[in-house]
């Protein structure tokens, strides 16, 4: 198997496509990299100015706390609907309009309003679930002979973009006069860029295949549903994702009240993202060479909360090298989550299914990070229950790790 992480097979209702030329399979490469760029700027963006925004439109903890929790919540929502929107829409046009909101609901957010910021968070994040799961399907689809580095190409641009977000917010605010609004309105002009170049390649015929028995695929999730280890896999998913959302949320502004400046906070944060980039790549080739991904889940968990807590406590000069390990440790959870949710599954379809409920009830569970971890610094005044919840998900994540790494099959047959 190779480095990068193994992508959800595609869903059985995926429809075929008529053969690209050379010049249109590159444009359609490079356009899905660009999709996977837009999928996070919004987490660390709002994070990086979030003491400005909160300050200037006297928010309370709890609206703070929404606000960086219903992207999360909406991706988990909305993932359910993906694959009946683009059995209607076609797969070209439900990214496209993904695209689109993505693009209308950042700019509601540098509206300067609170009922901007909460309206264009459900937005954007209904936006991103559908990107999140059509990607790898139309990976599958389009480049099945090079799926690997397809599905690295994409996992790399998900971290750039989000490093490049964290990175650039503040210095865009600060070149903006002080406005936190431009500085994530501007967030915008990249989705709505992305939006056009995908009107260009809407199919005009595009052959349609029989959706899935609705019947077989219930009994299937029955199935799951009944499956400790689905179960064990769907909360490694949505632990790691909780850990992962709390640092594109609170790490700034944590960072910030520590004493780094917006500016530096900011780029600490992006250094832990493009960390995150290479781990994510080597990871799943560790993962698969062992009989089971018990031991690695258990040490990559341990990286993660390891590097949090040294953002939190360890010596400022020193939070550079914890952001890195920081990094590596969450950057290889995701791609060993992505690659469980594959080697414990029977078949494509089954695998498919697994990854559904995995995206559905994990994001749906992450919501919770970051939501939790706002109230329990408004509630305390510092971050020190941020730091103890940290650490319950942490050995969450790891048990469920446990659970989740043992190389077993999930069993989706309710009736078996």
């Amino acid at each position: 198997m190779t480095a990068a992480p193994s992508a959800p097979p595609a869903p059985a209702s995926s429809p075929a496509r008529a053969p690209l030329g050379r010049g249109a399979m590159l444009l359609l490469g490079a356009s899905l990299v660009l999709v996977a760029f837009n999928l996070r700027p919004i987490f660390p963006s709002l994070s990086a100015v979030l003491p400005d925004a909160t300050r200037d439109l006297g928010l309370s903890a709890l609206f703070t706390s929404l606000i960086t929790t219903l992207p999360v919540l909406a991706m988990g929502v909305f993932a359910p609907f993906v694959p009946w929107l683009a059995r209607r829409l076609g797969a070209e046009r439900t990214v496209m309009l993904a695209m689109t909101l993505v693009a209308v609901g950042t700019a509601l957010r540098g509206h300067g309003s609170a009922s901007g910021l909460m309206v264009g968070s459900i937005v954007t994040g209904a936006a991103v679930a559908a990107g999140n799961v059509l990607l790898p399907s139309l990976v599958k689809r389009d480049f099945p002979a090079s799926a690997a580095l397809m599905t690295g190409l994409y996992t790399m641009a998900l971290c750039g973009g989000a490093a490049l977000a964290a990175g650039v917010t503040v210095p865009v605010e600060k070149a903006a006069g002080g406005s936190w609004r431009v500085a994530l309105a501007v967030w915008a002009l990249p989705a709505l860029l992305v939006a056009a170049l995908w009107v260009v390649q809407q199919p005009r015929n595009a052959p349609v295949r029989a959706a899935p028995s609705a019947v077989g695929r219930r009994r299937i999730w029955r199935g799951l549903l009944r499956d400790p280890l689905a179960w064990q896999v769907t909360l490694f998913m949505g632990l790691q994702s909780a850990l992962a959302y709390i640092v594109f949320g609170w790490l700034a502004p944590m960072l910030r009240a520590r004493g780094l400046s917006g500016v530096d906070a900011g780029l600490v944060v992006s250094v832990c993202v493009l960390a995150q980039t290479v781990s994510c790549l080597a990871a799943p080739g560790l993962a698969v060479r062992g009989r089971d991904q018990r031991l690695i889940s258990v040490v990559i968990v341990a990286f993660a909360v390891a590097g949090l807590y040294g953002c939190f406590y360890g010596p400022l000069w020193s939070v550079w090298g914890f952001a890195i390990l920081q990094g590596m440790g969450q950057g290889s959870l995701i791609a060993v989550a992505l690659t469980v949710i594959v080697l414990r599954a029977p078949d494509t379809l089954v695998a498919a299914e697994l990854s559904s409920m995995a995206q559905s009830v994990g994001y749906s569970l992450a919501a919770a990070g970051p939501l939790l971890a706002g109230l329990l610094n408004g509630w305390t005044g510092s971050f020190t229950g941020t730091a103890v919840l940290v650490g319950v998900l942490g050995l969450a994540c790891a048990a469920a790790g446990l659970g989740a790494g043992r190389a077993r099959l999930v069993r989706a047959d309710p009736l078996s």
